[in-house]
């Protein structure tokens, strides 16, 4: 059953009184501008920052991600008492173990204010209790972000360090990413793949182990990114082995048809390829079935772009994340490998796909 908390706050992104009416792109410069554009967008309904990655030591592998939220309530008169709730921040991170087959995940919300939960309008700067992601300079075009992250209940907690090394990738046109055949449907949209992580992790009571691996980052914010026809997407993010980039992504209809796709591939030297929604195609291959929501997900897939045809493999089959206490849904995300026509692992990233469990609602 959907939790209070869930339930307000699906009612509350699916857009109140107050918010705020998509422009098309025909009508929205597309160029976005940094470091502004690294911060929050208050005027945007709904925003994330995605960070999703692969840590290593001592021969072991573990997957992490932390995501923070922020969407607009629609509360008339917010801006004028700080006891009404204008925005929401929420928050979600998880450690896969693959060594011991398990998904610790956690998860948080607030309203914005009292020292509890913000999202700077300035750069990115996020916090949730003590849950933070914030970025310095290191260029005028390199980014270092901090993340941090503890649960005693999941019993995880980590502390990561992440710096770029390349520069940011814009997705879609100069980082206007369209999300539909309606030119309302899109989401501003920009990538930091290939981050360098090194900092700790620690599991229940161990004590905390030097890691490192490579992470990726997405920032993307909307007034409406889903048609009303679209129940959820799949989207993968991969960091490959020779240095580049992939991403792809497809939105679902109900019965499983693609309604829009899209993605880029960036080779290590080279220049950005943006794919038209007829390059991508999604097609399933084995499937897990969720013990806990009965849902069935693809766990293989094989994605053709025109970067090449690849299988995307979970490396674990249970990467399930219930999320009804905050975002009011149900989905998977976890670490998958990226494997190439001859079989060969070409790269590690994020697979995710939502509206599986119930239709997703933003």
């Amino acid at each position: 059953m959907l939790s209070r908390r869930g339930l307000v706050l699906a009612l509350l992104a699916a857009g109140g009184p107050g918010a705020a009416r998509a422009a098309g792109p025909s009508t929205v410069a597309p160029d976005l501008a940094f470091p502004r554009d690294f911060g929050a967008h208050p005027e945007a309904r709904i925003e994330w920052w995605y960070l999703t990655g692969a840590l290593a030591a001592a021969g072991r592998t573990w997957g992490f991600q932390i995501t923070f939220f922020r969407a607009a309530t629609g509360i008339a008169g917010a801006e004028a008492s700080a006891f009404r709730a204008g925005e929401l921040v929420f928050a979600h991170a998880a450690v896969t173990d693959l060594a011991n087959r398990r998904l610790l995940h956690d998860q948080r919300i607030a309203r914005s204010g009292f020292g509890i939960a913000a999202a700077a309008s300035t750069d990115t700067a996020l916090v949730l209790r003590d849950w933070r992601l914030e970025r310095s300079a290191i260029a005028s075009d390199r980014s270092r972000y901090r993340a941090r992250a503890a649960s005693q209940t999941a019993g995880f907690r980590f502390d990561l360090g992440l710096e770029a090394t390349q520069p940011l990738l814009l997705q879609g046109e100069r980082g206007l990413s369209r999300k539909g055949p309606d030119t309302a449907h899109f989401s501003r949209y920009y990538s930091e793949p290939q981050l360098a992580v090194n900092g700790t992790l620690a599991l229940g009571a161990d004590a905390p182990l030097a890691v490192a691996g490579r992470a990726w980052l997405d920032h993307e914010w909307s007034n409406a990114l889903l048609a009303p026809e679209a129940i959820g997407w799949d989207w993968i993010g991969m960091n490959l082995d020779d240095g580049g980039a992939l991403t792809a992504f497809r939105l679902r209809r109900r019965d499983g048809t693609t309604l829009w796709a899209g993605g880029s591939h960036r080779p290590a030297r080279g220049q950005l390829r943006d794919f038209a929604p007829s390059e991508v195609a999604f097609a399933a291959g084995r499937h897990w079935t969720s013990a806990a929501s009965k849902a069935v997900y693809p766990v293989e897939w094989t994605v053709t772009t025109p970067a090449g045809a690849f299988t995307v493999k979970a490396m674990q089959d249970d990467q399930e994340l219930d999320s009804r206490a905050s975002t009011g849904s149900i989905y998977w995300e976890g670490l998958s490998a990226l494997v190439d026509a001859s079989g060969r692992t070409v790269g590690r990233g994020y697979l995710e796909m939502t509206g599986y469990a119930t239709p997703l609602r933003l």
